[in-house]
């Protein structure tokens, strides 16, 4: 019998009517004849309660029990979703994410998953059973229980789905698919019938919330079949995959922003072959994610080194700077906030080199000023005022024609 792989989010569990419906899907595909393996996140936002409340007693709460704590929200979900199963008829098991044999490295709030020992989840599975694991969640070799980060569910989903060989990897969530942009903000924006791992990688990457960027570069590194789809109504979802096998003429395939990103430029260091290293060892041993860089040579043969981070690392970014400053020997620290990231994705760019140049004069046009770039082979991102965002989204998805379906070429 063929296993599968489920993944309900928070939204799609939310209460119990939610985890009903959740538990018909379950149902469907085991009527189908699959064994089915089903990963769970915490109902709702109530992560976000446990969170709130351990930040009530500590500003700074211990990571360790931080993964406690968090831990709990999914062995809540687990256990319900178990009971609606067996309403319906269904024998089913509830197993968190270490009685599942997920193992992590040692690292508490955002760790890596080293191995999957599935010896547990495949004995249930010969009884007949349907196993829901808790997601987000694992076990170090030393018993200590580790969270995986936000949006961890997701990839203990795809984790599970290569080590069990499924035949695929379902994540049902509150939208259909994978949109060209967050239709939230974007009214035009439309459903992709597929796309590729690659593309999906960098708009997951560059802010698009609908999967974490780790399953990702988990189903491509293991080939899982992936497939997102709606938890509220019966439609076709998007399939992830090796190459897009729809609308393969489409230059730009997505979209993606994010707010709240400050630009940090460190003036006046000595232009020495170890500056640059020194500077980012500072940052990396913060914890700060820096995404964009940008070097420039003064007239005195210094250089200035301006990055982009999330604006929620700014106080720690410049006390990792100050930290370093008789190493760094800088003349001054800048920080321009109220910022905003806007990236165009697509296989297609690889091969018309002119995309970048029609992304900044439709930019020009709409008075957006691009303050840094970024590029890879199918991808282009711009940092930009925040205020400005929309309507750089708006006018660059409307150029691309992301709002139009495109024919195939047959």
């Amino acid at each position: 019998m063929a296993t599968v792989v489920q993944k309900f989010g928070g939204t799609s569990v939310a209460d119990a009517a939610k985890i009903t419906r959740a538990a018909g899907r379950v149902k469907k595909a085991r009527d189908e004849g699959y064994s089915v393996v089903t990963v769970v996140s915490a109902m709702g936002k109530s992560t976000d309660t446990l969170v709130d409340l351990a930040r009530e007693l500590s500003d700074n709460p211990d990571k360790r029990e931080l993964d406690m704590l968090m831990s709990t929200g999914e062995q809540v979900t687990i256990s319900l979703m178990v009971m609606a199963l067996k309403e319906l008829g269904i024998d089913a098991v509830s197993l968190t994410g270490w009685q599942a044999g997920i193992r992590t490295e040692a690292v508490h709030q955002n760790a890596r998953i080293t191995d999957i020992e599935t010896d547990v989840i495949e004995s249930h599975l010969k009884e007949g059973r349907v196993v829901i694991v808790a997601g987000f969640q694992g076990m170090t070799p030393e018993g200590e229980i580790t969270t995986l980060g936000r949006g961890g569910s997701d990839t203990t989903a795809v984790a599970l789905a290569a080590a069990l060989k499924a035949e695929s990897c379902s994540i049902f969530t509150d939208v259909t698919g994978v949109y060209t942009s967050d239709p939230r903000v974007v009214k035009e924006a439309r459903q992709l019938s597929s796309i590729s791992y690659d593309e999906m990688l960098e708009l997951a990457n560059l802010g698009a919330g609908v999967l974490h960027p780790r399953a990702v570069e988990f189903a491509k590194n293991y080939q899982v079949p992936l497939v997102v789809k709606s938890s509220m109504v019966e439609k076709e979802g998007t399939i992830v995959e090796e190459e897009a096998s729809m609308e393969q003429n489409l230059m730009v395939r997505g979209l993606a922003f994010e707010s709240a990103v400050t630009k940090v430029t460190v003036e006046g260091m000595p232009n020495e072959n170890d500056t640059l290293s020194n500077l980012f060892s500072a940052l990396a041993e913060s914890g700060i994610n820096v995404d964009i860089i940008i070097q420039q040579v003064t007239e005195n043969g210094r250089i200035n080194v301006a990055f982009s981070i999330h604006t929620q690392a700014l106080k720690d970014t410049l006390a990792a700077v100050e930290s370093r400053r008789e190493e760094l020997q800088y003349t001054n620290v800048r920080h321009f906030d109220r910022l905003a990231k806007v990236s165009i994705v697509g296989s297609g760019m690889i091969s018309n080199p002119g995309v970048a140049a029609d992304m900044f004069r439709v930019l020009s046009r709409q008075d957006v000023r691009v303050q840094m770039v970024s590029t890879s082979e199918i991808k282009v991102s711009a940092v930009v005022e925040e205020e400005k965002m929309v309507r750089a989204v708006e006018a660059l998805h409307t150029f691309f024609e992301l709002d139009q379906r495109v024919e195939l070429n047959v």
